[in-house]
């Protein structure tokens, strides 16, 4: 996963961790979890359709941030 790319999209719409788990039906800690992929947590296919719809995401950014090799924070 891009953690960046995500985050940078997050701020961009203005998004906390809170305002985008409640906006696609997760905790905030099971969001935060899945953005660093702790104990395996991913996001489904469902999450990750809302988010693409909340951000209004291209196919390319989807593959970009979700199915890219993890990319560490600077």
């Amino acid at each position: 996963m891009n953690v960046n790319m995500f985050k940078s999209k997050m701020k961009l719409h203005g998004d906390t961790n809170a305002l985008l788990a409640t906006a696609i039906g997760i905790s905030p800690q099971r969001l935060s979890a899945k953005i660093n992929n702790t104990k395996g947590a991913e996001f489904v296919q469902g999450e990750i359709e809302k988010i693409k719809e909340r951000y209004h995401l291209t196919s390319d950014e989807i593959n970009e941030i979700f199915f890219t090799p993890k990319v560490k924070e600077a």
